[in-house]
């Protein structure tokens, strides 16, 4: 049975990083259908969870629009509407899931940059 699923399953996007992680500032280019028409548009933000799972898994990435309000958007690792991301800074972090950063505001949003040899 599991192997009739993997077989309808779609495949990995090539386009995203085998190794995106939590803390990750990215450039997520989205395909967006708009009636007739399909245009690119770029969402910019850290990456807060990576889950992954049966489905192939998913990732938030959160950004803080004008004002100060905060929008999340998640993306499958599967997707074909995922066009490419761009990894632009790591951080160190040592949780999986980065939800306090939803509290947190000015000064309190920043992440430590990772510059080890770790962060490739």
């Amino acid at each position: 049975m599991t192997d009739i699923l993997r077989t309808l399953a779609p495949e990995p996007n090539a386009n995203i990083p085998a190794d995106l992680r939590s803390g990750d500032s990215v450039r997520v280019h989205v395909r967006i259908v708009e009636g007739d028409r399909e245009r690119v548009q770029i969402f910019q933000g850290v990456v807060i969870s990576m889950r992954r799972g049966a489905d192939g898994g998913s990732f938030t990435v959160r950004r803080v629009a004008a004002h100060g309000i905060g929008v999340e958007r998640t993306f499958k690792l599967r997707s074909p509407r995922v066009e490419k991301v761009e990894i632009i800074r790591r951080a160190k972090v040592r949780r999986r899931q980065l939800y306090y950063l939803r509290k947190a505001k000015g000064k309190g949003l920043r992440l430590k940059e990772d510059r080890g040899p770790a962060a490739r």
